[in-house]
């Protein structure tokens, strides 16, 4: 299984903030840092400001900081959340599967769909930025006129 784009920005996005401290990066600068368009990043912040997990001020002295809620989130939750519950495969779209009446390989692949979420349940945002993690994660985000 692989993450769509923008659960995997939201997941770095959290991490990033989850060691901020005192900083309050922008979105653009979020961006910046990430490699990834503004506009994608802007989209995953609104997203996350309006699960309460980031709140974003604009203007002078804004910028995004992580939430209590934020940093206590659970993984798998936020997975479930960006990714949505459906099917792994889409068995019954455009071109429906012949087997799809009778095929048990929707079923298996569903639940380990589910023990994939399950197993990122008890995650939280703050597990995952622990040492070395954390530490990693300031270097990164360090711009060169930062460093």
């Amino acid at each position: 299984m692989r993450l769509l784009r923008s659960t995997d920005l939201a997941l770095r996005l959290l991490m990033r903030l989850a060691v901020a401290g005192e900083s309050t990066p922008t979105t653009r600068e979020v961006a910046g840092d990430m490699d990834v368009p503004y506009t994608h990043a802007a989209k995953v912040v609104a997203e996350l400001q309006h699960l309460g997990l980031v709140d974003a001020r604009r203007g002078r002295g804004g910028g995004l900081t992580l939430t209590v809620k934020g940093r206590t989130a659970s993984v798998g939750a936020l997975v479930r959340t960006f990714e949505g519950e459906g099917d792994v495969v889409d068995c019954e779209g455009a071109a429906p599967c012949p087997l799809h009446t009778g095929c048990r390989l929707r079923g298996a692949l569903r639940r380990a769909q589910e023990a994939f979420f399950a197993a990122l349940d008890p995650v939280t945002v703050a597990d995952i930025v622990r040492d070395p993690t954390g530490p990693l994660l300031l270097g990164i985000s360090r711009r060169p006129q930062d460093a």
